[in-house]
């Protein structure tokens, strides 16, 4: 693995116990969001841009865009050739990736702290001088197709969470995938391309992180002089697209050629990640199937013995939420029994508070989860960037324990009520192909 010393300093834990994120934030002229968190005890230092732009900005005859630019702003650009910027970093002891959500996407370096300049350097270069043409769309097309391949239309259960969007969404751009399209891919033109960079990124649409190793009015200086003169960009309007309410449970059937066992899927939609709400669904997730001694797995798997596999996942978003419970049958059990074990253990959530002791694990669970998440300075820096971009709250980097402490056992069941309901929600019986025959 190359920077391995590196990449452990990034992710090993640089605290044991809960401690405030010291920032500074700030707008550049043109709009640019930045945001220092200086920690001079590690040799290291993460440059970070978040662009808000993610698969629900795209146009529906062009999915697939966000994430392709993921790929295509790593070509090069004016003052770096195609393919170096990769052997730049590495060159100098760095670290990179990117990846793309439905609601942003976010690039990052690992560098040694002396390498802080380099790290802006890129970034500046990859917003100011990207090289758009028609070698690079076409050598990330196939890229992007090989991924498609390997990830979602060969992988087992790969086109899982293609079948809950399209099941929970109708008018809001989630019910397509971050992948997208490769149909729509292919028939974009170069022009399509050059038309979303200079919409999409442009100093006002993005947030820049420095975390680490650095001078803080060294690093102000820098940012300034090549983050500086880069033009705004026009201002965004954002899509608000509102969805009909779910009325009666919708069942669909998908088969996938790439599966033995069949899986059970309930889906719910959910409220924004922003929501008081979406923060009591993590709690819910975790008291449905957070470790063995969680509820349906204990029931199903442990004592039961109806499935394999059972996992209750709250997929936040900003605009929406989906509410997710999984499940793989064990031999001969159907995925009605599945769905009959999932919906006994949602009715006695909605009916009756959790335990004390229940709620006393979750407060720790959450504790922990909150120390973690504050670990690393590669942690760190996403958290910053994202709190800042999508809850419009920095400082939820400090404060989103005390939000989770303050959920109460009432809230719990009351939230339940309010969205796990089977006149709102979507099964999909995903199956292998050889159950069309039975």
């Amino acid at each position: 693995m190359k920077n391995i010393a590196l990449i452990i300093l990034a992710i090993f834990p640089l605290f044991s116990k809960s401690q405030n994120i010291d920032y500074i934030e700030y707008d550049l002229d043109n709009g640019l969001h930045v945001i220092l968190h200086q920690d001079n005890s590690v040799p290291l230092v993460v440059t970070s841009v978040m662009y808000h732009v993610g698969a629900k900005d795209e146009n529906p005859k062009r999915t697939g865009f966000a994430h392709f630019f993921e790929h295509l702003l790593f070509e090069g650009t004016k003052n770096i050739g195609r393919g170096e910027m990769d052997k730049i970093i590495e060159r100098n002891g760095g670290s990179y990736n990117a990846n793309t959500t439905q609601d942003r996407t976010y690039y990052y370096e690992l560098f040694p702290s002396n390498k802080l300049e380099l790290g802006l350097w890129i970034e500046s270069e990859r917003l100011l001088h990207p090289v758009i043409n028609q070698i690079g769309v076409d050598t990330q097309n196939e890229v992007v197709k090989e991924e498609k391949r390997l990830r979602v239309d060969n992988s087992p259960y790969g086109q899982l969470l293609e079948q809950i969007v399209e099941g929970l969404f109708v008018k809001h751009p989630y019910r397509w995938t971050t992948i997208g399209s490769m149909d729509h891919l292919d028939a974009a033109t170069l022009d399509e391309f050059l038309a979303f960079k200079d919409k999409f990124y442009v100093p006002n649409n993005g947030v820049l992180v420095v975390a680490g190793n650095f001078e803080v009015e060294d690093t102000k200086s820098k940012i300034e002089a090549y983050f500086g003169p880069i033009r705004r960009g026009n201002d965004i309007e954002r899509i608000n697209v509102q969805e009909d309410p779910i009325n009666g449970e919708i069942k669909r059937t998908f088969n996938d050629p790439n599966i033995q066992i069949p899986m059970g899927l309930v889906s719910y939609r959910t409220p924004s990640m922003k929501a008081r709400d979406a923060f009591v669904l993590d709690m819910i997730s975790s008291v449905l199937s957070g470790g063995k001694s969680s509820r349906l797995y204990k029931k199903m798997v442990d004592d039961k013995k109806v499935s394999l596999q059972v996992q209750a996942i709250n997929l936040s978003l900003e605009d929406y939420g989906a509410y997710i419970i999984l499940s793989l049958p064990l031999g001969e059990n159907t995925l009605e029994t599945l769905y009959a074990n999932i919906d006994e253990e949602i009715d006695l959530l909605k009916n009756e508070l959790i335990s004390e002791r229940e709620f006393e694990k979750l407060q720790n669970i959450f504790e922990n989860n909150f120390v973690n998440s504050n670990a690393s300075m590669a942690g760190i820096a996403n958290s910053l960037a994202r709190n800042y971009m999508l809850y419009e709250n920095t400082n939820l980097i400090n404060s989103n324990l005390d939000i989770y402490k303050s959920i109460s056992r009432e809230e719990i069941k009351e939230v339940a009520n309010k969205y796990l309901n089977k006149n709102s929600r979507v099964l999909i019986d995903y199956m292998p192909v050889e159950s069309e025959k039975k």
